[in-house]
């Protein structure tokens, strides 16, 4: 029972630590990798900079969804299923 109870423990923290960073948190981070980079707060540099960043990981997770095939159809058949492709000659 003792080997149950430890994954269980494993599990939680594994889970808790998939945690995404709140809106606040990642503001500050991009604030300080803007600050490192030189810009000043309060310039026209330091906000380009924090935009820069949001559109890139905006592009990157776009990218990242348009790789996930959704629209690839299931085939089901004796109780096993398969992805349908279809192959262009």
């Amino acid at each position: 029972m003792r080997p149950l109870a430890g994954l269980t423990v494993l599990l939680t923290l594994f889970i808790t630590g998939c945690v995404s960073m709140t809106p606040e948190e990642r503001r500050a981070l991009d604030s300080q990798t803007c600050s490192s980079y030189g810009f000043r707060r309060g310039t026209d540099a330091f906000a380009n900079c924090l935009l820069n960043l949001d559109l890139d990981r905006r592009a990157a997770s776009r990218a990242q969804f348009e790789q996930m095939q959704f629209n690839t159809p299931l085939i089901l058949y004796d109780n096993r299923y398969r992805y349908y492709r279809h192959r262009r000659w």
